[in-house]
């Protein structure tokens, strides 16, 4: 599966992500712990560290090759202008992708907590829809928030998204079984 990059802003570029972003990404995680942790499941400590990183993302590879997922990282590159490393303000991904007559995907991402407030995600989710749609053609994609999490709510509605439903008791998030919304787009009404 072929993933393109995307400029989302003059300084943040959408990606897709490789092996060779472990460690800024384990950085990225590890400055943003406390950000994520209520929206999060709970991590072991490997998580946070390079190998970590670069153990998931080499699944992340493998599930990419068979058609399974889809993964980006949203890169700030303004540092690079004055010679420094660029760094990691966030991800996006599509996991589970269905075809066949279903032709679906799962919708998460988080953005850094340097980064928040500035419409990155907004901006990551219509890009990704847009390769959904084109690249991957598929129908629609779903995503799932805790009901409090109006921030990301926000974002979904922006990019198209409507409410369909409650999930109770849907996934392990912050040590406890937690409620979702349910969201979904439809991209298209191409036949499958």
């Amino acid at each position: 599966m072929e993933l393109r990059t995307v400029r989302l802003t003059d300084d943040i570029v959408l990606r897709p992500s490789t092996t060779a972003d472990a460690a800024a990404l384990a950085r990225a995680y590890d400055r943003s712990r406390a950000h994520l942790g209520p929206w999060d499941p709970e991590r072991p400590p490997e998580f946070f560290t390079t190998a970590g990183q670069l153990a998931l993302l080499r699944a992340y590879e493998q599930e990419r090759a068979q058609g399974l997922r889809a993964r980006w990282l949203l890169w700030d590159e303004s540092g690079a202008r004055a010679g420094e490393e660029a760094v990691v303000a966030g991800g996006i991904a599509l996991s589970h992708i269905v075809g066949g007559p279903l032709r679906s995907a799962d919708l998460g991402y988080w953005i850094d907590s340097v980064y928040t407030g500035r419409g990155l995600a907004t901006a990551a989710v219509t890009a990704v829809c847009a390769a959904a749609d084109a690249d991957l053609r598929l129908h629609r994609l779903e995503a799932g928030t805790l009901p409090h999490n109006a921030a990301s709510q926000r974002v979904l509605a922006k990019c198209g998204f409507t409410e369909y439903g409650l999930a109770p008791s849907y996934l392990h998030i912050n040590g406890a079984w937690q409620d979702h919304r349910l969201f979904q787009v439809i991209l298209n009404d191409r036949e499958p």
